[in-house]
Protein backbone atom coordinates (compact mmCIF):
# COMPACT_ATOMS: atom_id res chain seq x y z
CA UNK A 1 0.00 0.00 0.00
CA UNK A 2 1.13 3.41 -0.97
CA UNK A 3 1.63 5.26 2.16
CA UNK A 4 3.48 8.12 0.94
CA UNK A 5 4.18 10.02 -2.54
CA UNK A 6 6.02 13.53 -1.91
CA UNK A 7 8.08 16.14 -3.42
CA UNK A 8 11.20 17.01 -1.26
CA UNK A 9 12.51 20.46 -0.85
CA UNK A 10 15.07 19.89 -3.13
CA UNK A 11 13.14 19.09 -6.21
CA UNK A 12 13.55 15.19 -5.33
CA UNK A 13 9.95 12.94 -5.35
CA UNK A 14 10.01 10.53 -2.83
CA UNK A 15 7.89 7.25 -2.45
CA UNK A 16 7.11 4.89 0.89
CA UNK A 17 5.22 1.49 0.01
CA UNK A 18 3.91 -0.36 3.20
CA UNK A 19 4.77 -4.09 1.88
CA UNK A 20 1.39 -6.10 3.34
CA UNK A 21 0.24 -7.90 0.31
CA UNK A 22 0.98 -11.61 -1.20
CA UNK A 23 2.74 -11.89 -4.57
CA UNK A 24 -0.64 -12.68 -5.84
CA UNK A 25 -2.10 -9.31 -4.53
CA UNK A 26 1.28 -7.02 -5.80
CA UNK A 27 1.10 -9.10 -9.19
CA UNK A 28 -2.41 -7.83 -9.39
CA UNK A 29 -1.33 -4.45 -8.82
CA UNK A 30 0.10 -4.09 -12.31
CA UNK A 31 -1.50 -3.21 -15.46
CA UNK A 32 -2.95 -6.11 -17.11
CA UNK A 33 -0.76 -6.02 -20.41
CA UNK A 34 2.38 -6.02 -17.75
CA UNK A 35 1.47 -9.33 -16.17
CA UNK A 36 3.18 -11.87 -17.85
CA UNK A 37 6.46 -10.01 -18.20
CA UNK A 38 6.53 -9.11 -14.55
CA UNK A 39 5.91 -13.09 -13.81
CA UNK A 40 8.39 -13.79 -15.90
CA UNK A 41 11.00 -12.18 -14.25
CA UNK A 42 10.58 -13.12 -11.22
CA UNK A 43 10.75 -16.65 -11.84
CA UNK A 44 14.56 -16.26 -11.59
CA UNK A 45 13.77 -14.60 -7.92
CA UNK A 46 14.70 -17.64 -5.36
CA UNK A 47 13.89 -16.23 -2.55
CA UNK A 48 9.74 -15.10 -1.67
CA UNK A 49 10.98 -12.12 0.33
CA UNK A 50 13.27 -10.77 -2.49
CA UNK A 51 10.18 -11.93 -4.68
CA UNK A 52 8.23 -9.47 -2.53
CA UNK A 53 11.11 -6.78 -2.92
CA UNK A 54 11.41 -6.87 -6.12
CA UNK A 55 7.28 -6.00 -6.77
CA UNK A 56 6.41 -3.55 -4.19
CA UNK A 57 9.85 -1.47 -5.58
CA UNK A 58 8.03 -1.88 -9.19
CA UNK A 59 4.54 -1.19 -8.21
CA UNK A 60 6.08 1.95 -5.98
CA UNK A 61 8.01 3.38 -8.89
CA UNK A 62 4.78 3.09 -11.57
CA UNK A 63 2.94 4.89 -8.62
CA UNK A 64 5.68 7.72 -8.31
CA UNK A 65 6.17 8.18 -12.10
CA UNK A 66 2.91 6.84 -13.66
CA UNK A 67 4.93 5.47 -16.44
CA UNK A 68 4.24 2.17 -16.99
CA UNK A 69 7.32 1.68 -19.71
CA UNK A 70 9.90 2.84 -17.50
CA UNK A 71 12.10 0.08 -16.73
CA UNK A 72 14.42 -0.62 -13.93
CA UNK A 73 17.80 -2.05 -14.21
CA UNK A 74 21.35 -2.58 -11.70
CA UNK A 75 24.89 -2.06 -12.53
CA UNK A 76 27.09 -4.62 -12.13
CA UNK A 77 27.58 -3.20 -8.71
CA UNK A 78 24.13 -3.45 -7.58
CA UNK A 79 23.22 0.08 -8.19
CA UNK A 80 19.80 0.83 -9.55
CA UNK A 81 19.14 3.15 -12.61
CA UNK A 82 16.16 3.88 -14.85
CA UNK A 83 16.77 2.97 -18.36
CA UNK A 84 15.45 5.68 -19.59
CA UNK A 85 17.62 7.93 -18.28
CA UNK A 86 15.10 10.50 -17.11
CA UNK A 87 15.69 10.65 -12.99
CA UNK A 88 18.74 9.07 -10.79
CA UNK A 89 16.91 6.76 -8.00
CA UNK A 90 17.85 5.18 -4.61
CA UNK A 91 16.18 2.07 -3.40
CA UNK A 92 15.94 0.87 0.56
CA UNK A 93 13.96 -2.27 1.97
CA UNK A 94 13.01 -3.29 5.35
CA UNK A 95 11.01 -5.54 6.80
CA UNK A 96 7.39 -4.32 5.42
CA UNK A 97 8.81 -1.49 3.85
CA UNK A 98 10.34 -0.22 0.64
CA UNK A 99 11.29 3.34 -0.10
CA UNK A 100 12.24 4.93 -3.55
CA UNK A 101 14.07 8.38 -3.78
CA UNK A 102 14.27 9.81 -7.55
CA UNK A 103 15.80 12.81 -8.66
CA UNK A 104 15.90 14.76 -11.95
CA UNK A 105 19.07 16.34 -11.99
CA UNK A 106 20.77 15.09 -9.04
CA UNK A 107 22.84 12.38 -7.45
CA UNK A 108 20.45 10.68 -4.42
CA UNK A 109 20.19 8.47 -1.48
CA UNK A 110 17.76 6.98 0.57
CA UNK A 111 17.51 4.57 3.62
CA UNK A 112 14.81 3.10 5.94
CA UNK A 113 15.70 0.82 8.70
CA UNK A 114 13.09 -0.90 10.88
CA UNK A 115 13.38 -0.02 14.62
CA UNK A 116 14.80 -2.62 16.46
CA UNK A 117 17.26 -3.32 19.64
CA UNK A 118 19.68 -5.81 17.24
CA UNK A 119 21.40 -2.64 16.38
CA UNK A 120 23.21 -2.84 19.71
CA UNK A 121 25.50 -5.83 18.45
CA UNK A 122 26.81 -4.05 15.34
CA UNK A 123 26.86 -0.48 16.80
CA UNK A 124 31.09 -0.20 17.65
CA UNK A 125 31.16 -1.23 13.77
CA UNK A 126 30.12 1.85 11.80
CA UNK A 127 30.40 4.34 15.01
CA UNK A 128 33.37 6.18 15.41
CA UNK A 129 34.96 7.02 18.27
CA UNK A 130 34.34 10.39 18.48
CA UNK A 131 30.56 10.43 17.26
CA UNK A 132 28.35 11.07 20.03
CA UNK A 133 25.46 8.98 20.68
CA UNK A 134 22.51 10.17 22.87
CA UNK A 135 22.89 7.63 25.89
CA UNK A 136 19.08 8.40 26.37
CA UNK A 137 17.80 7.23 23.02
CA UNK A 138 21.02 5.02 22.90
CA UNK A 139 18.63 2.88 20.00
CA UNK A 140 17.27 5.31 17.65
CA UNK A 141 20.40 7.41 17.57
CA UNK A 142 22.84 4.47 16.42
CA UNK A 143 19.91 3.68 13.99
CA UNK A 144 19.96 7.25 12.45
CA UNK A 145 23.83 6.70 12.08
CA UNK A 146 23.61 3.45 10.56
CA UNK A 147 21.13 4.96 8.09
CA UNK A 148 22.60 8.09 7.14
CA UNK A 149 25.90 6.37 6.51
CA UNK A 150 23.91 4.32 4.21
CA UNK A 151 22.63 7.33 2.50
CA UNK A 152 25.07 9.23 2.03
CA UNK A 153 27.10 5.34 0.64
CA UNK A 154 24.31 5.23 -2.24
CA UNK A 155 25.16 8.77 -2.99
CA UNK A 156 28.75 8.96 -3.46
CA UNK A 157 29.45 5.89 -5.79
CA UNK A 158 32.80 5.37 -4.82
CA UNK A 159 34.18 1.66 -3.75
CA UNK A 160 35.43 0.63 -0.75
CA UNK A 161 33.45 2.55 1.76
CA UNK A 162 34.09 1.86 5.67
CA UNK A 163 31.54 3.32 7.08
CA UNK A 164 33.31 3.98 10.30
CA UNK A 165 36.40 4.71 8.98
CA UNK A 166 35.60 7.40 5.89
CA UNK A 167 32.34 8.32 6.81
CA UNK A 168 31.51 11.21 10.08
CA UNK A 169 28.41 12.16 11.50
CA UNK A 170 28.57 15.77 13.12
CA UNK A 171 27.18 15.84 16.76
CA UNK A 172 22.89 15.59 17.58
CA UNK A 173 20.22 14.71 19.37
CA UNK A 174 17.74 12.94 17.26
CA UNK A 175 14.25 14.29 17.47
CA UNK A 176 11.36 13.59 15.39
CA UNK A 177 12.49 15.34 12.82
CA UNK A 178 15.43 17.14 11.25
CA UNK A 179 18.83 17.38 9.31
CA UNK A 180 22.18 15.28 9.79
CA UNK A 181 25.66 17.03 8.98
CA UNK A 182 28.08 14.36 8.35
CA UNK A 183 31.51 14.37 6.69
CA UNK A 184 32.97 12.02 4.27
CA UNK A 185 36.78 11.55 4.35
CA UNK A 186 37.44 8.93 1.53
CA UNK A 187 38.19 11.27 -1.22
CA UNK A 188 40.14 14.20 -1.05
CA UNK A 189 36.99 16.50 -1.15
CA UNK A 190 36.39 15.89 2.33
CA UNK A 191 32.81 16.69 1.14
CA UNK A 192 30.16 17.48 3.74
CA UNK A 193 26.43 16.63 3.56
CA UNK A 194 23.19 17.56 5.33
CA UNK A 195 20.82 14.56 5.11
CA UNK A 196 17.03 14.57 5.99
CA UNK A 197 15.94 12.23 8.32
CA UNK A 198 12.65 11.23 10.41
CA UNK A 199 11.83 8.90 13.19
CA UNK A 200 8.25 7.02 12.71
CA UNK A 201 7.23 4.59 15.81
CA UNK A 202 8.04 1.74 12.87
CA UNK A 203 11.12 2.47 11.28
CA UNK A 204 13.04 5.36 10.65
CA UNK A 205 14.37 6.89 7.61
CA UNK A 206 16.79 9.25 5.93
CA UNK A 207 17.82 10.77 1.95
CA UNK A 208 19.96 12.71 0.63
CA UNK A 209 20.68 15.12 -2.47
CA UNK A 210 23.45 15.84 -4.06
Amino acid sequence: MLIRREHTDSGGLLGIWKIDESRGELLQLFPEHMRSEVVERIKAIRSERRTIEWLSTRILLLALLNKEKTTLNHTADGKPYLEDGTHHISISHTKDYAAIYLHQNHLVGIDIEIRSERVNKVARKFIGDNEYIDPSQKTVHQLLHWSAKESMFKLMEENEIHFKHHLHIHPFSPATKGIITATETKTDRNRTFKIDYEVHPDYVLTWITG
